[in-house]
């Protein structure tokens, strides 16, 4: 019996060419992107999972707030470590890691280095902690002494080979020394640790055994016993402000109380997140990666959702609009004796034939497709044909697809009575039209939507690229690794400055990009050992070139000068550092402030300027309290160049940069490209949007254009009768189209509202955002509305040219 459908069914699809290569091609689009959206959505939700025990591993985070300045942190305190595993027997194992950025490596006996993006100090639990299997060494002694290190498998290739690292030495940065202790596996894509390929020991970091509770450098790791529950742990943790950083404090902050801390408008509260949820939860200042949101999770599943049920939906509309030339075919299989469940299961059977027919293009779409897809969305996604579970879940949902799609079709055409559709009586009413109606303006408000989000989304990007930042981000040439020239570096930089295309140059460890962020906390003479007087804000090791290289404007004072000898203890403040020190600008000059709080003999620094505010962050923050103050140890050096031949401009650098420090990397990069790496995210959701709105509008028209053909068929003695009373071609077409342009119109009014509300919950999460204007709305109904005129008008025009003799000659 069942293949007697299948034969019938087969039969069927090649009798009408068009309608099923619509059907086909329309459900395999909705399928392929569908399919692409599902891979890069499972790779997000199952970050950090392939580490063992990953459901009993949590990270601490801090949130606080002192100094006027509140902050949540993905770090903690170095004696957190120890207080945990002292204080929770629930806890069976701590780790911390202490980022330190990129690092040049060579091997002892060379003279090249070779450049390694991240590095990190690692306590020695590390692979006890994550089940992480060494390629080479012990793991138990690997991370365990001072200037030990362990290298993923690509950083060892590329010195050593992986078998031959074990026990070789490595110089970091011209001046560390460390001897290779362990090889892992490159870490996966979809882990926090893929970018790290040097993991140092914490023992040869000393700042790690110091008892400092005030300074928060530590992403702290626990993992807990089978038996625990972090629940049990997370109101003791809220009692480590009274039990150990207030007497820490108090050291310096004589008399210091919790209450009085808190009774200043300061809290400390440490909260603990699941390794797991990190990737998805978690943006907090000094993350180990760059993290995504569940937002976007979720605005990828609708996207895959309404890409299948449009695609659905077309199946359905399309298949409706045909039911008129089959009405005929249900009543004879009925008066031959078929029942009303015979038909419904042919229909059936022919809807899940198209179903795994589309299934097959659609996989032969998403495999051309993935290498694009993996470069617009940053992964490293394939395919998992050799999972069963895949197969089972295609399988299914292919079946579950034919099923939904084919099910309305299938009892609609099977309730036709054989007497009315065999003489030709009731075809009006065979088609279906409201259903057909309801589902072209369904399609079609998706649309509209899908074109309001992108539209808004690219706004946003367009608006953050040009606002004025307060600092001129561009022709600024930034060159890393300048620490390796040593005393050589100011030489530098003055045969840099004499390049006639060089405007200036600053060196300095901090630029306004949001990867800059050092804290401190200042407290004014009068009153130093005051908390309420304590004032948080980043500080900047600046050279006297800073300010006019990268374009601060004052608001009063004065910029460093080299001809006044106390500027060594000097600070530069930005407008908020004045409002969070509740001073106004002209009040503020002359002010001394000093990180030192109450000791012996605190070093003071003294505002001689306030520079407008500049963003520093992204958008999404709020603009922080900054200083600027006078320091030696550069990590980069700033180059502002005229326009015109950058290639020529860096190849000129990177010789001055050759005949300084021959054999060193010269490694660079453009600012105004670091700041729009900050918004990658946001970009690559605004070209994910945009490709899938594409497909969503492309499988809309399919669907509109196969109705449209059926309309006109089904209308052609109208169309010849209105030929033949002097109606024009031009006057028929707008008929024809206006019938579907209402639909359109409809859809539009119902994903306006739902495009505005959607847009601005989106960016809520700005702090620097648009006001979604009036013709973004104006232009996606234009859009909607010329796609579905150029769609249907060919169909209308083709039907109105018709001879009506012929139209009308059966009659």
């Amino acid at each position: 019996m069942f293949k007697n459908h299948i034969k019938i069914a087969w039969r069927s699809l090649k009798k009408q060419p068009f309608f099923t290569f619509l059907n086909t091609f329309g459900l395999a689009i909705g399928m392929a992107g569908a399919l692409l959206i599902s891979l890069y959505i499972y790779d997000e939700l199952t970050y950090d999972t392939m580490f063992k025990d990953a459901d009993r591993i949590y990270r601490i985070n801090a949130d606080i707030k002192f100094g006027g300045d509140a902050r949540k942190y993905a770090v903690s305190p170095a004696p957190m470590a120890d207080a945990l595993q002292s204080d929770f027997s629930e806890i069976e194992v701590v780790t911390r890691f202490r980022t330190r950025g990129s690092a040049l490596v060579r091997k002892a006996d060379a003279e090249a280095n070779v450049k390694e993006e991240q590095t990190t100090f690692v306590d020695a639990t590390f692979f006890e902690m994550f089940g992480i299997e060494l390629l080479a060494g012990d793991p138990t002694t690997a991370l365990k002494n001072p200037n030990s290190i362990v290298m993923t498998r690509t950083a060892a290739e590329k010195h050593f080979g992986v078998t031959n690292a074990v026990g070789q030495d490595l110089i970091l940065n011209n001046e560390e020394p460390f001897t290779v202790t362990g090889v892992i596996e490159d870490l996966p894509n979809n882990s926090f640790l893929r970018d790290y390929s040097l993991f140092e020991a914490m023992a040869g970091n000393e700042d790690a055994q110091t008892v400092n509770w005030g300074s928060n450098n530590y992403q702290t790791f626990f993992k807990l016993i089978p038996s625990a529950d972090v629940e049990s742990i997370k109101e003791p943790l809220q009692g480590f402000l009274g039990k150990y950083l207030i007497p820490w404090a108090q050291s310096f902050m004589p008399g210091i109380t919790e209450e009085q801390f808190a009774a200043a408008g300061n809290y400390l509260n440490y909260s603990t997140i699941l390794l797991t949820d990190i990737h998805l939860s978690s943006n907090l200042v000094a993350e180990m990666s760059s993290n995504n949101d569940m937002q976007s999770i979720y605005i990828l599943s609708f996207i895959a959702v309404f890409l299948v049920v449009l695609a659905s939906v077309n199946f359905m509309n399309l298949s409706t609009a045909q039911s008129l030339k089959r009405a005929k075919e249900v009543g004879v299989r009925k008066t031959l004796g078929s029942n009303k469940r015979d038909l419904v299961r042919q229909f059936l059977v022919e809807s899940g034939l198209i179903s795994f027919i589309s299934l097959l293009l659609a996989l032969v779409l998403a495999v051309s497709a993935l290498p694009f897809f993996n470069e617009l969305a940053d992964k490293d996604i394939s395919l998992p044909f050799l999972s069963p579970f895949f197969w089972l879940i295609l399988f299914g949902g292919v079946i579950v697809l034919g099923l939904f799609s084919g099910s309305y079709p299938a009892f609609f055409m099977s309730r036709f009575i054989p007497v009315n559709v065999l003489k030709g009586g009731g075809q009006s009413s065979v088609g279906g039209g409201k259903i057909r109606n309801s589902l072209v303006v369904f399609q079609f408000a998706i649309s509209v939507f899908l074109i309001i989000s992108t539209l808004v989304v690219y706004q946003q990007l367009k608006y953050i690229q040009s606002k004025d930042l307060g600092f001129s981000k561009d022709q600024v040439l930034v060159v890393n690794d300048v620490y390796t020239a040593g005393s050589k570096a100011n030489s530098f930089k003055e045969q840099v400055k004499q390049l006639s295309f060089v405007k200036n140059a600053t060196l300095s460890s901090f630029f306004p990009t949001p990867s800059s962020r050092s804290d401190s906390t200042f407290v004014p003479e009068e009153g130093l050992t005051d908390q309420e007087n304590a004032v948080s804000m980043q500080t900047w090791g600046v050279d006297y070139d800073y300010v006019p290289t990268m374009g601060f404007e004052f608001v009063t004072g004065r910029n460093f000068d080299e001809n006044f000898g106390n500027d060594s203890t000097a600070i530069i403040v930005n407008e908020t550092a004045v409002k969070v020190m509740k001073l106004t600008p002209e009040t503020a000059l002359g002010e001394r402030y000093s990180p030192d709080f109450n000791a012996e003999n605190p070093e003071f620094f003294t505002i001689i300027g306030v520079v407008k505010d500049f963003h520093f962050e992204t958008m999404k923050e709020e603009i922080d309290a900054l200083s600027l103050r006078l320091a030696n140890n550069a990590y980069a050096m700033a180059i502002k160049i005229e326009a015109g031949n950058f290639e020529n401009a860096v190849s000129k650098i990177e010789n001055v940069w050759n005949n300084i420090v021959p054999g060193e990397p010269f490694n660079y990069y453009f600012m105004d490209d670091s700041f729009n790496d900050s918004y990658q995210s946001e970009r690559r959701l605004g070209n994910i949007f945009v490709i899938f709105t594409v497909l969503s509008i492309f499988i809309a028209c399919l669907g509109l254009f196969g109705l449209a053909a059926f309309n006109a068929e089904k209308r052609v003695k109208e169309i010849g009768v209105r030929k033949v009373l002097g109606a024009s071609v031009m006057q028929i077409s707008v008929k024809l189209t206006m019938d579907f342009l209402k639909l359109v119109g409809v859809a539009i009014l119902i994903s306006l509202p739902l495009g505005w509300y959607a847009t601005n919950k989106w960016l809520e999460d700005f702090s620097y955002k648009i006001d979604i204007p009036w013709w973004v709305f104006a232009l996606a109904a234009f859009l909607a509305i010329t796609v579905a005129v150029i769609t249907v008008s060919y169909q209308s025009i083709k039907a109105s040219i018709v001879n009506p003799v012929k139209s009308l000659r059966t009659e």
